[in-house]
């Protein structure tokens, strides 16, 4: 990823405060555009891979690795950020629950700026573990509460609420008035872009898959807010309709995908359901979307979807679920279908299938409104003039 249209200023000193997993891309777009610390937790540094990749990226900023559990993890940063905070310009604290709690505290006592940045729709996406009966009704209410209660008071608190995407900052709105739009971190139309056909074979060559099936890719976690399940569902009934099918899934978690394609009772599913880890979003990700079909995004709940815009800025056809911003920004430039409906989906993928000329134009229109609203040098340059605009009213002693 290359933003050479942004100017750095490397003395705007930045802390992206991180209470999970956190992408790549985002941290080393961050590397580009101020003097980074990454504050994170041991744990999900290691077993998420960014430790490995932010090796792979050659990204210049420092990263400081914090032990424990939950309760650790929120003691420990809790004294970090007491210690550190009065070093940084500006606190950027990943989403609005604990960790950002730490931050807002501290920041508001040190008077240090903090930017909470919301990625997702936190009490939707935890409804999820209920609708998928993986946590109690006590439970679910108690922590919908809990999780309401850090919203409100990181709203407060927060010098602004950095939101991604129209979707969002509706939602964000009832608990924080200094909302932000924001891109997270966009995406490379340089790396994601449309190849000729002739290329598309060399690239299934390369990559071992099958030359003459209709590709279906799902480029998505395996999570409780995604369903995967109607993805499997709707590939068994395009099959069933004559469609030569495949579907393959890039993830963490591909392996319980695997399981759940054979707990969903298909049969001889090694002939048509791939799985493999993660490819690196900055290295050979593109090629997958670019050897696909179509693309397949099926969500319970969705704050943005940013690999439908992967896909149409590789020119290739989305399917995609109408649930939350997949519903706001993909309508034009999709193919959409209700929640949990595979038959829905199914029909879906006959008629790309049939109609490649006509869902391939659909799809470069797609690309066209992803260079135009989401590419990636857009996005941090936004965020590097929020960072300057942030520290500037901080100096004049002025709310964002």
């Amino acid at each position: 990823m290359n933003h050479q249209c942004v100017d750095v200023d490397r003395r705007m000193r930045v802390m992206f405060f991180v209470e999970g997993f956190t992408d790549i891309r985002f941290v080393k777009g961050l590397s580009e555009i101020c003097d980074l610390t990454l504050v994170v937790p041991l744990r999900h540094y290691i077993v998420s891979g960014l430790k490995e990749r932010i090796g792979l990226s050659n990204a210049k900023l420092k990263v400081v690795k914090i032990e424990g559990g939950r309760l650790g993890f929120q003691t420990r940063s809790l004294v970090y950020l007491w210690r550190q905070a009065k070093n940084f310009d500006v606190i950027l604290a990943q989403e609005v629950l604990r960790g950002a709690i730490n931050a807002n505290i501290v920041g508001t006592i040190k008077h240090v700026p903090v930017l909470t940045y919301m990625a997702i729709s936190p009490v939707e996406y935890y409804r999820c573990r209920y609708e998928r009966k993986q946590i109690s009704w006590p439970k679910a209410i108690i922590g919908e509460m809990a999780i309401k209660a850090m919203m409100s008071i990181n709203g407060r608190l927060a010098t602004s609420c950095l939101v991604l995407g129209p979707y969002l900052v509706d939602i964000s709105s009832d608990y924080c008035k200094r909302n932000r739009q924001v891109l997270y971190f966009g995406v490379d139309t340089e790396f994601f872009k449309p190849i000729a056909k002739e290329e598309t074979k060399k690239i299934r060559e390369k990559l071992k898959l099958p030359s003459d099936k209709f590709i279906i890719f799902l480029s998505s976690r395996i999570s409780h807010e995604k369903d995967p399940e109607t993805v499997i569902r709707a590939t068994a009934i395009a099959r069933s309709r004559g469609l030569d099918a495949v579907v393959i899934n890039l993830s963490g978690g591909y392996k319980e995908f695997l399981l759940l394609a054979n707990n969903l009772g298909f049969k001889n599913t090694e002939t048509w359901i791939y799985a493999r880890p993660a490819a690196h979003p900055l290295i050979d990700l593109n090629e997958y979307y670019q050897a696909a079909d179509v693309v397949a995004q099926a969500s319970l709940a969705e704050g943005l979807g940013l690999s439908p815009l992967e896909a149409l800025a590789c020119g290739i056809p989305v399917v995609a679920t109408r649930v939350g911003g997949m519903s706001v920004h993909l309508d034009n430039y999709a193919r959409m279908t209700p929640k949990g409906d595979p038959d829905a989906m199914a029909k879906e993928f006959v008629w790309i299938a049939a109609n490649s000329e006509t869902a391939r134009r659909q799809a470069l229109v797609g690309r066209e409104y992803v260079v135009r609203e989401w590419n990636s040098r857009k996005a941090f340059k936004e965020l590097q003039n929020i960072f300057n605009e942030t520290v500037s009213e901080n100096k004049s002693g002025k709310a964002l």
